[in-house]
């Protein structure tokens, strides 16, 4: 068991959007990970803790997306993303929770999300979302650098293939901060 405090940890969910949780995933479907993920955040709001979600979503004509030279660019589908591909899934969330839209892989960077937390006092963020080696790994990559506590709740996470799974969750996040399940996270008052 993880035992945190209530009013110093907020739960920040990555990518839990219609055109990223409906795809070929693993090791959990989407679909596991949001009822798993709404089941944390009903904890946390619950106890009086933030609830942060996190979608990606660009411009129609891609010019707000990160355009460097890389082996293997970003590219969208032919004829563009469907029209609710950056809502978040149903029933995810809450008029309490805050909104984070971004425009790359990481939560923090060209966005309010440190400011957010250091104004509630935040120390602590405990993580969950979609792909787990891109999305929530660039966030908690971030969240170390910023100074914050990290947990990552592995089962609240997913990606496209088990061993990229395997390799953030067993090599990269436990030199970030804590791996547990979300069942494992208790709120102290």
């Amino acid at each position: 068991m993880i035992s945190l405090s209530a009013p110093r940890t907020a739960l920040i969910l990555i990518d839990l959007q219609k055109g990223i949780v409906d795809r070929t995933l693993a090791p959990f479907t989407g679909e596991a990970v949001v009822e798993r993920s709404k089941k944390l955040a009903s904890r946390f709001r619950a106890a009086g803790s933030p609830v942060i979600l996190v979608n990606v979503a660009f411009a129609p004509d891609f010019a707000d997306a990160v355009h460097t030279e890389v082996d293997r660019p970003f590219a969208p589908p032919p004829g563009g993303f469907t029209p609710d591909w950056t809502e978040l899934v149903e029933g995810l969330a809450e008029p309490t929770d805050l909104l984070v839209t971004k425009k790359q892989w990481g939560a923090f960077y060209g966005t309010d999300l440190d400011l957010q937390l250091r104004r509630r006092g935040i120390t602590t963020i405990v993580l969950g979302g979609i792909a787990t080696n891109m999305g929530v790994e660039s966030t908690a990559r971030a969240a170390h650098e910023h100074g914050y506590g990290v947990v990552i709740a592995e089962d609240l996470t997913s990606t496209f293939a088990e061993e990229m799974q395997r390799f953030a969750c067993d090599h990269v996040f436990p030199m970030l901060g804590r791996v547990t399940t979300s069942d494992a996270i208790t709120l102290e008052p």
